[in-house]
């Protein structure tokens, strides 16, 4: 018995060890069962409530904290299991009953001191236990910050992509607007910054997975619709204006769906790595006029028919339509133009363009 526990005990904090490090310290993409599990424990209630709720405002309302829970809930976890092994293997090295070893565990591991053993195994334990305690909430203090950095830089272009697209964000109506106020000209900024900007999330997202399910401040903002609007504009603008320089549009288009990607891959996702162009799209010929109407209506200059230009936009979509759909429906993203289906039928948010009111007389 003593045997059975002492190995139960050595699986749980080196399995726990395992976790804290895959989490907080290796910077690189790393997968953590327990954290997996924790976060979809943590969800699942959640989103079974979402689930029923009719309004898309009132499902972000539920499901906003569940990120942040997740997180506390984890290190609370983490701290939890510690005590559980070391009390197992306390109990193992000594004829400790297991109350006793729990006691003592906890009073190590939180360095309370108001408990200790007199014998030189449980000595050894006991210091282990000590140092783990500051170790893992030392870590847990450095974490948050850097979490919520990476959530805040996130957020600012999100916002910033609001006056440029409307809420919530759609491709059309970013050239829409941009042609509306005759700035198509600052397209290539645009498309740089959010280039840097997915090679941000991408890291960020892979190395702390939790951020993918950070919600934005308000309910018709997200970070992946906002990336879908970038995406889909970029290839509007490749499809329609071939004449037009194409370099930054090209790699921002490129990022986008190569931090897609990186998020699948971290979490399972199959895709196909090389789709043909002329693979079907789950967008619709008929919902691909709309958003072109919605441009032209601003004017829009285009240089190809939208018959022309269909082969060209599909040609690009496909390389990331599939993602950006799964992706949306699991994290419940405002229900935007162009965005695909969710886990429930909700109404389709979209952008209104503002009217162009000048001075006259």
């Amino acid at each position: 018995m003593r045997v059975l526990q002492g190995i139960t005990g050595a699986v749980i904090v080196l399995g726990i060890f395992s976790s804290v490090l895959r989490t907080l310290v290796i910077p690189r993409p790393t997968r953590s069962g327990f954290t997996q599990i924790v976060h979809g424990l943590v969800r699942r209630p959640f989103q079974l409530v979402a689930d029923r709720l009719p309004a898309a405002e009132a499902k972000d309302r539920v499901l906003a904290p569940v990120a942040p829970l997740a997180v506390v809930v984890t290190l609370m976890g983490w701290l939890a299991c510690f005590m559980l092994g070391y009390a197992l293997l306390e109990a193992a090295v000594s004829r400790l009953p297991f109350k006793d070893a729990m006691v003592e565990s906890g009073s190590s591991l939180f360095t309370l001191g108001f408990a200790g053993g007199t014998r030189v195994t449980l000595n050894v334990i006991d210091f282990c236990a000590a140092a783990t305690g500051p170790i893992v909430i030392g870590l847990q203090v450095g974490y948050l910050p850097t979490l919520y950095g990476a959530y805040q830089r996130r957020e600012t272009e999100v916002t910033l992509l609001q006056s440029r697209a409307g809420n919530p964000p759609w491709g059309p109506e970013i050239l829409a607007r941009y042609a509306q106020v005759e700035l198509l000209h600052s397209l290539t900024e645009l498309f740089r910054n959010w280039e840097r900007w997915s090679a941000e999330v991408s890291e960020s997202h892979t190395t702390y997975p939790v951020l993918v399910h950070f919600r934005s401040p308000k309910a018709n903002r997200n970070w992946l619709i906002a990336l879908l609007a970038v995406m889909d504009a970029a290839a509007l603008r490749l499809a329609f204006n071939p004449s037009q320089p194409k370099a930054e549009i090209r790699l921002a288009l490129r990022a986008g769906f190569v931090c897609l990607r990186d998020i699948a891959d971290l979490r399972g996702i199959p895709y196909d790595r090389d789709p043909h162009p002329d693979d079907p799209l789950q967008l619709t010929y008929e919902d691909f006029l709309h958003g072109v109407a919605r441009m032209a209506d601003q004017g829009y200059p285009m240089e190809r028919t939208p018959e022309e230009a269909w082969p060209h936009f599909r040609g690009w979509r496909i390389n990331y339509e599939q993602l950006a759909y799964w992706l949306a429906r699991d994290i419940d993203a405002v229900p935007a133009p162009w965005s695909g289906p969710r886990r429930t039928t909700v109404a389709v948010r979209t952008p209104v363009t503002p009217v162009d009111r000048r001075p006259v007389g």
